[in-house]
């Protein structure tokens, strides 16, 4: 099966496989056909096996090869990550026309994106808030749009944007063609389709036999104690074969706090959070899809947004609060077809959470094992290098030089001498080594009256 074969003009087809993208996947195989005639669409599929390309194929060639200026198609994403990344597949699917994508999302100035729609823009992809914001200024005109697309719709009515969702749809014309997308189909997702789809068809591109899981993704879960959870990260960072990394955490504050110990250790990290700056974030994502930043840590504020196919292993800091949000990470690997790694960490306390995560998701599994920095079996699951410590080899650091250096440098007042240079084995003896699985100790700035800190 071509995308020729689906009916997709050959403009099109040449624009993919000038960049090797010669068969479509399953769901694409399903929707596109039937969506290229008008026909409404439910379209249902596990996450990274192809959605956007499912809607963004029809949705330019019903546009036509040569559309006239002006709002016509549009797609609504919960998450600003999303909403960008939508933004940019569709623009790789119609960079053979003239048809032109305004991402329009919160976080950033307004001046731009309004130039984007005042330059005649045709399709626009974006988030609730910022939709209504501008279609309320009268910047953005929805009354001509003929093709709707709700893309990651169960989140959207787990952030609560369904008051939005309404708003947007009561300023779109009453006849258009309606597509809606999603990984998960629970019963209010069908009952949204019913108010704002017209005798809907719901496409599921998933194997009755496969389980809810993607098959390709291998799961892993461990109890991990807290203090030790960073030791175990930068080892399993050192896997044999471990490619872009994407380290999940529960609060924005944990984030900020491990980017900053895997740098300290060696490791190129990046973070997204919502404590962040809409422009700081894109930067990260820039650097993480380039592969400036092999590592990115982020909250579930981005776990929408993220899709890159080659990310090797995805690992849960902490379990996600339920079994959509765990899909929703572990799939972030093993996309496109081919194999990823997922790595959760139980705490103590949370084994009644993965208990109901692993019944819902029908796993399987047994108990978490419990598991330390030094287990045998880490290195066994994750093919880890017998020896791996818990950092990159370094050379010492400029910090601890020079703290030696000034031990041995004569006084002030005398000629400094610029010939002695610190050697590695002298670095080592001046600075006390961390036992082997310890957690890090971190410098605390007292404060000025002397009391400790509070805890983070």
């Amino acid at each position: 099966m071509t995308f020729s074969d689906l009916g997709v003009d050959q403009d099109i087809v040449d624009t993919f496989a000038a960049k090797g993208i010669l068969e479509p996947f399953p769901i694409q195989e399903q929707t596109i056909p039937l969506a290229l005639t008008g026909q409404d669409i439910i379209g249902q599929a596990k996450t990274g096996t192809g959605k956007t390309l499912g809607f963004g194929i029809p949705l330019i060639q019903r546009l036509g090869p040569d559309p006239r200026p002006g709002v016509q198609a549009l797609v609504v994403a919960p998450t600003r990550e999303l909403a960008v990344q939508v933004a940019e597949d569709l623009e790789v699917a119609a960079s053979g026309r003239p048809t032109t994508i305004a991402a329009i999302y919160g976080g950033k100035a307004y001046e731009g994106q309004i130039e984007a729609l005042q330059a005649g823009a045709q399709i626009v992809v974006g988030t609730p808030g910022r939709l209504i914001d501008l279609a309320g200024q009268h910047l953005l005109d929805l009354s001509h749009v003929t093709e709707v697309v709700l893309d990651e719709a169960d989140k959207m009515l787990d952030l609560g944007f369904l008051p939005d969702i309404e708003k947007i749809f009561s300023k779109l014309p009453a006849v258009r063609h309606t597509m809606l997308f999603s990984a998960t189909m629970p019963g209010p997702i069908v009952a949204l389709a019913r108010r704002f789809m017209s005798k809907p068809i719901h496409i599921r591109a998933t194997d009755p036999d496969e389980g809810l899981t993607q098959a390709n993704i291998k799961h892993l879960v461990y109890r991990a104690h807290s203090l030790d959870k960073d030791e175990v990260i930068a080892r399993i960072l050192q896997a044999n074969g471990r490619g872009k990394t994407i380290i999940f955490t529960r609060t924005k504050r944990a984030a900020a706090r491990l980017q900053e110990e895997l740098n300290d250790r060696g490791f190129p990290a990046v973070s997204v959070h919502g404590d962040l700056s809409q422009e700081a974030r894109e930067h990260a994502m820039a650097a993480f899809k380039a592969g400036k930043k092999e590592i990115l840590i982020a909250t579930d504020v981005a776990a929408r947004g993220i899709d890159v196919d080659d990310v090797t292993h995805v690992i849960n800091h902490t379990i996600p609060d339920d079994d959509k949000t765990y899909l929703h990470r572990a799939g972030r690997t093993g996309r496109a077809g081919k194999t990823g790694i997922a790595v959760t960490f139980v705490d103590w306390e949370d084994l009644h959470k993965w208990a109901l995560i692993n019944r819902a998701l029908e796993f399987g599994q047994p108990e978490p094992t419990e598991t330390y920095s030094s287990s045998p079996h880490l290195y066994t699951d994750l093919d880890i290098p017998v020896g791996t410590k818990g950092r990159l080899k370094t050379t010492p650091t400029p910090r601890v030089e020079s703290a030696v250096a000034r031990q041995g440098r004569a006084p002030r007042s005398g000629a400094r001498d610029s010939s002695h240079r610190v050697t590695a084995a002298e670095a080592s003896t001046a600075v006390e080594p961390r036992a082997e699985g310890a957690p890090r100790r971190r410098r605390r700035r007292r404060s000025g009256s002397g009391a400790a800190p509070s805890p983070e």
